[in-house]
């Protein structure tokens, strides 16, 4: 005996038609570096390293600001795992036991709702890798230290007359001094001879 095969086909009820435009918020960024990754959160209370996800750790360059932040998101849901700007502040710590993972303090992360203060630490594949992501994270650390780049069109450099810095060197000094208690404040005579 031959079994009949069924050839059963269903008609969709609604048809999509309409492409709709997902905004990432990354539209008017450049990538700088880009590498696979796994991120870790140090959770205080218990005292443990727990995952935050596994995915392409991003270096991105604002094309206005010029500001670089690091931007990572997980694989299959691309839920934003990391989102944070790099300041000169935070320092990338050899994780202890491990050539290929950094560890370091961030002040304000916005992966999440509100955003806090994290102990981060992030694991490459391999040593190389790990060294290069450490490479572009103190490039990008410079970069956004020294980001006074002047705009667009505007390349004149502003700088203080050396006259003018030392007058104000001088004055921090005084000011300083002042609040230790080391200055004797001038009498009016005393002003009017100078």
């Amino acid at each position: 005996m031959q079994e009949e095969e069924a050839d059963v086909h269903f008609e969709p009820v609604i048809r999509l038609t309409e492409q709709v435009d997902t905004k990432t918020m990354e539209e008017d960024e450049d990538v700088l570096f880009k590498m696979r990754a796994k991120l870790f959160r140090f959770d205080t209370p218990s005292s443990e390293w727990k995952e935050r996800g596994t995915g392409d750790v991003r270096l991105l360059k604002h094309r206005d600001t010029k500001k670089i932040r690091l931007v990572m998101r997980r694989d299959k849901t691309l839920k934003v795992c990391a989102n944070h700007l790099i300041s000169a502040e935070m320092r990338l710590q050899p994780n202890i036991g491990s050539d290929r993972s950094w560890v370091y303090k961030v002040p304000a992360d916005y992966s999440e709702t509100p955003p806090t203060a994290e102990t981060l630490a992030i694991r490459f594949a391999n040593s190389d890798n790990a060294s290069q992501f450490k490479t572009a994270f103190e490039d990008a650390q410079k970069n956004n230290t020294g980001s006074a780049a002047p705009a667009e069109g505007n390349t004149e450099k502003t700088e203080e007359q050396p006259e003018e810095k030392a007058e104000a060197k001088d004055e921090a000094k005084t000011e300083e001094e002042r609040e230790e208690g080391t200055v004797k404040e001038e009498t009016p005579e005393e002003k009017a001879e100078a």
